[in-house]
């Protein structure tokens, strides 16, 4: 342990694996907790982990911009760019992600202790190997059985996504505007980055109506870049009144999550995040596997078409798409009722905002 001055941990990308992620970091604090640790991420996933109180520094891998320079220039940039991080001389890395980069970028900073998962073609980089368990446990236990390979005691289980307290002054503006601070708040994100996990539109619609009837509920349509004309349609589908969530950078929608009683999600990044800041949510799984990417924590709920043989199939886009065509609205009421009990007033979450 007194050896271990600097960390870095490696996660690329999507936000919600980012999410996920971030449960390896109070462990990680508490036993090594003189050491500095350095997260490693694409721009894309930069601001799940701003504000982190248990990270030293985020490191940007900017694949993107590096994508719009020439050939050569992205060749330069890139050798620079893993010079500097072979000049941070970390003592050890957890690459978290395994893909052929992340290995390549393990091996390159030449940490005496690399830590990374036994995947064919990967193994080289790493001189501590786990097991992967990806088909077996939820994301995050995949994520912490990188540190239980050094013995790390795992002290908290749960993801985090920090929240400043202008990001909750934000929302809150905004739901004072709409006179929605003693409402029934329900948040829903119709959208997903697989055309396969995308519950329709037309159905989205359908529940923000069985909600406002069951629980006179004020429902709020989140949507992302490129989303707002599907939040625009579930509106226009609806039969109540619907509101369209404001334009949001990702923190304040994390903040908006966190104001909602309850939220449903396609397996999205929204769904990690707000399950990470507490919020009851029910997740809509078809392709993907629930047990295993599921909304993690207790008080969640998972709908999902049952009896299918093809559930868990990890494939992008489906021509028949029964998971999601089959899934109908009541069978989703069914686990919101679960989730929801009989205990629907509006409450206010205990969160620890940090100030700027």
């Amino acid at each position: 342990m007194a050896d271990i001055r600097k960390i870095l941990v490696i996660k690329l990308r999507a936000i919600g694996d980012v999410v996920l992620s971030t449960a390896v970091l109070p462990s990680l604090k508490k036993f090594y907790r003189d050491a500095k640790i350095h997260f490693m991420v694409e721009s894309s996933g930069k601001e799940v982990l701003e504000n982190n109180p248990y990270l030293d520094r985020i490191v940007v891998l900017p694949l993107k911009e590096w994508g719009k320079l020439s050939a050569v220039k992205a060749w330069l940039s890139g050798f620079r760019f893993l010079k500097t991080i072979r000049k941070e001389k970390y003592d050890l890395v957890f690459d978290l992600f395994g893909n052929p980069r992340s290995a390549f970028i393990t091996w390159i900073t030449g940490a005496p202790l690399r830590v990374g998962f036994s995947f064919r073609g990967r193994k080289y980089a790493y001189n501590k190997r786990v097991m992967p368990r990806g088909g077996e446990v939820h994301e995050v236990e995949f994520n912490l059985d990188a540190l239980r390979a050094l013995n790390v005691p795992i002290v908290d289980f749960s993801p985090i996504f920090p929240l400043l307290k202008q990001e909750i002054d934000f929302i809150d503006k905004w739901i004072k505007e709409n006179g929605l601070e003693k409402s029934f708040l329900v948040g829903l994100n119709p959208w997903g980055s697989w055309q396969a996990k995308r519950w329709g539109l037309e159905k989205f619609a359908a529940l923000a109506d069985k909600l406002v009837e069951t629980y006179q509920a004020k429902v709020v349509v989140l949507w992302g870049p490129g989303e707002y004309r599907h939040a625009e349609k579930v509106k226009a589908l609806a039969h109540y009144p619907v509101l369209i969530a404001p334009q949001t950078s990702l923190k304040q929608l994390g903040a908006l999550l966190f104001r909602c009683q309850l939220v449903v999600a396609n397996d999205s990044g929204p769904m990690h995040i707000s399950a990470a800041v507490g919020t009851k949510t029910v997740g809509i799984f078809g392709p993907t596997q629930w047990q295993l990417q599921g909304p993690y924590g207790r008080g969640h709920g998972v709908a999902y078409k049952k009896g299918l043989t093809c559930l868990g199939c990890n494939r992008l886009s489906c021509e028949k798409m029964t998971c999601m065509k089959d899934l109908s609205v009541d069978e989703v009421m069914e686990v919101i009722k679960q989730v929801v009990g009989k205990d629907f007033s509006q409450k206010r979450k205990q969160l620890v905002l940090r100030e700027e």
